[in-house]
């Protein structure tokens, strides 16, 4: 679908066409209609589907349709990749648009505060929040809501798995009862329900494609022992012609030994991980971005949250506890239509979590031999462990393992959760 056809401002159309949007991405044909009526919103879409601009879009033209002061929209998100990256499409479009926003998130100098405090007293459009950082601002008395007309909340399953529930609410009550509320989340476990039952009214509900990976994306995987993990990374990338290249693992001190090892072998590479500070975790990625750095070593702190084009390949050094947390991984490359490959390096341990992301996602991830110069390898072994386990579980009294749909989960991965 044209973007003419939702009827924007021609002060948008302009701005789309010379940033060079061209075709409405599936959930951005969904949504944005939804939100120009005004009506409230759930949305469950995966990463990498546009939905960033399927809020912004028509935010901007209700805020220049009519005259307005003070703050009119609040995004939150989870982490300060996401608000940084949200704010920096603003800037994208407020080269067109008379239309503000400012980014507030923490682990800043005394400087960024005062620039995020004068910000919210002058009253930008649009503030793009992390929750903790905007109950700080809060606290303090100076930041005025009343005026606010819209709430978006973006990423909502990962606010509320990194504990910021109480956090969301507490902003919320700063604000009118009367006003548009969106809210996108990847996954829709019951305690989204719950929340989106507290703060929203009547809201219209979309699916696009709940928990599974982007078709671009070519999906492989390597049993492996620990030991074989550095020297198969060694053996897929030398000689390699890839710019830009994301290895995720679960702890920021598996990320600094993966970075120390392909550095001592002479790869290009940078770690990025919650021990940086902030002016660090940006200059990493921006020396990513620019392709100045091949390799990037990180944690999950940008599973979600960061776009960067032309990413080639993603690998898993480890395999993510929630499956949910793989189609995130995954989805850094392959974006907005393009291809890409995910490998991931499965050890003797990770086969139980490598078995629920391939029902979740409903596909058996094709499993690659090691090369025979790296000697034996662990077999896969995994649908046997399942189903003994589920055999296990019954026999103490316990329901065995049900066949799961997308946006869905089992008992087993209940604890991450709710």
């Amino acid at each position: 679908m044209d973007f003419k056809g939702f009827n924007f401002s021609d002060e948008i159309i302009e701005g789309l066409e010379a940033m060079r949007f061209e075709k409405a991405t599936p959930v951005q044909e969904k949504t944005i209609p939804i939100i120009m009526e005004g009506n409230d919103l759930i949305a469950c879409a995966q990463t990498g589907t546009g939905k960033t601009a399927a809020y912004l879009l028509p935010l901007c033209d209700k805020l220049l349709k009519k005259s307005h002061q003070g703050v009119k929209a609040v995004i939150l998100v989870p982490t300060r990749e996401l608000a940084m990256q949200i704010d920096q499409q603003m800037e994208g479009f407020g080269y067109f648009l008379p239309v503000s926003s400012t980014a507030i998130y923490g682990g800043n100098d005394s400087g960024e505060w005062d620039r995020q405090k004068k910000a919210l007293i002058t009253g930008a459009d649009i503030v793009v929040a992390t929750p903790g950082r905007m109950i700080q601002h809060l606290t303090m008395g100076y930041v005025k809501f009343d005026t606010v007309e819209h709430l978006i909340l973006d990423e909502a399953d990962r606010m509320l798995d990194m504990g910021f529930l109480e956090d969301i609410t507490q902003v919320v009550s700063h604000m009118p009862k009367e006003r548009q509320t969106l809210l996108f989340s990847a996954t829709m476990p019951p305690k989204i329900r719950d929340l989106a039952k507290q703060i929203l009214q009547n809201p219209k509900e979309i699916n696009i494609a709940i928990s599974k990976p982007a078709e671009g994306i070519l999906q492989a995987a390597y049993m492996v022992y620990d030991r074989q993990k550095i020297p198969l990374i060694n053996s897929l990338l030398k000689g390699k012609e890839l710019s830009s290249i994301i290895i995720f693992s679960s702890t920021k001190q598996k990320v600094k030994e993966i970075n120390r090892a392909l550095r001592d072998k002479g790869f290009n590479s940078q770690a990025i991980h919650s021990d940086l500070d902030q002016k660090e975790r940006n200059e990493v990625l921006r020396s990513f971005k620019n392709r100045n750095v091949q390799i990037l070593v990180a944690t999950d702190i940008i599973a979600r949250g960061i776009d960067i084009e032309k990413i080639d390949l993603v690998i898993n050094f480890d395999v993510p506890r929630d499956a949910e947390d793989y189609v995130h991984r995954v989805g850094r490359t392959a974006r907005a239509a393009s291809q890409g490959v995910a490998l991931t390096f499965i050890n003797e341990d990770d086969q139980l979590d490598f078995y629920k992301i391939e029902r979740l996602i409903e596909t058996d991830i094709y499993k690659i031999a090691v090369p025979a110069e790296m000697g034996e390898a662990p077999e896969y072994k995994a649908k046997a462990l399942y189903e003994a386990k589920g055999r296990r579980k019954n026999k103490k009294g316990g329901k065995s393992f049900g066949k799961k749909k997308y946006g869905k989960r089992d008992s087993s991965s209940n604890k991450s959760r709710s």
